[in-house]
């Protein structure tokens, strides 16, 4: 039987947190804060906190393997932040001409192409959606889903033939057959389902390839095996846990942002930490996260 134990919280006490990721050439954790246009920094050793502002919200983010500066997916598209000035050089907005959508959920593949996907925040069409995006190393963006609500839950398996994702209103993950080698998928099919009042968030793959899920309103994680059998629960002291990361020394510490946006105030008493990012250490390790490369010619 594994175990897990909570050894640490950061009371940042976010309105919706989400995105985070293990560094792990500076051995620190990085996330976005996205109703707060803030990305946060936090260093394990040293115990310090460090936070940018941004412009606009940021959904998702990436460390570049050739460049110091951040790969960042906000609202309007993308752009790469440089932490020392401040700047922000735009690189693509693929929905620009959708007015209240916003990118969201996103990573990098292992081959090192930068995946985003959209939410629709305000509808100002019957027929308005979100899409899958993709950024190549040479900065080209293409689309390869549509009809999305809230495009999440985005990772790969360890060898890149499945690429797993979720239209989280539908409280589904779906998986798909995925080339490595072009960047395209196939048309998928269920790999798990959600109970109906709850929503599958972000995801992460583990070392042993097991696919670990944040169930937005369910109060836990799940570990799925291949089979998209339910193998495993953590379960978090907040109701809205948003996503995962493993990371530390060992790759054994699992941590775990969550959002307060949506609770009423008979909620927030129940669970004041809402919001905060949580470290578990685990007996379940995972794997380093990937980072964009960027053609030498860009």
């Amino acid at each position: 039987m594994s175990n897990y134990e909570l050894i640490e919280q950061i009371s940042c006490a976010n309105i919706l947190g989400e995105g985070v990721q293990w560094n792990h050439k500076e051995q620190a954790v990085w996330w976005t804060d996205i109703k707060s246009n803030v990305i946060f920094r936090y260093h394990l050793a040293s115990k310090d906190l460090q936070r940018w502002d941004m412009p606009e919200p940021v959904g998702c983010f990436a460390f570049c393997e050739n460049d110091e500066r951040i790969l960042l997916a906000l609202a309007s598209g993308f752009g790469w932040f440089d932490k020392t000035t401040g700047e922000i050089e735009w690189i693509a907005k693929p929905e620009a001409h959708l007015i209240g959508n916003r990118l969201n959920d996103g990573r990098v593949d292992r081959q090192g192409r930068f995946w985003a996907g959209s939410i629709v925040e305000q509808r100002n069409a019957p027929d308005q959606s979100a899409g899958l995006f993709c950024l190549d190393a040479h900065a080209q963006s293409s689309q390869h889903l549509s009809g999305l609500a809230i495009s999440n839950s985005l990772c790969w398996s360890l060898d890149s033939t499945k690429l797993y994702h979720a239209d989280s209103p539908t409280h589904q993950i779906r998986v798909y057959d995925f080339d490595a080698h072009t960047g395209t998928l196939n048309e998928g099919k269920v790999f798990a389902q959600t109970h109906s009042t709850v929503e599958p968030d972000g995801s992460t793959i583990d070392a042993e390839g097991c696919l670990w899920n944040a169930e937005w309103g369910g109060s836990r994680l799940v570990r799925y095996n291949s089979k998209g059998e339910e193998i495993f629960e953590l379960k978090t002291i907040v109701s809205q846990p948003t996503c995962m990361a493993f990371g530390g020394e060992d790759l054994n510490l699992l941590f775990v942002t969550s959002a307060r946006i949506g609770l009423s105030d008979e909620a927030l008493a129940a669970q004041s930490s809402a919001g905060n990012l949580f470290i578990y250490r685990t007996d379940f390790k995972g794997v380093n996260e990937c980072w964009y490369k960027a053609s030498a010619s860009r």
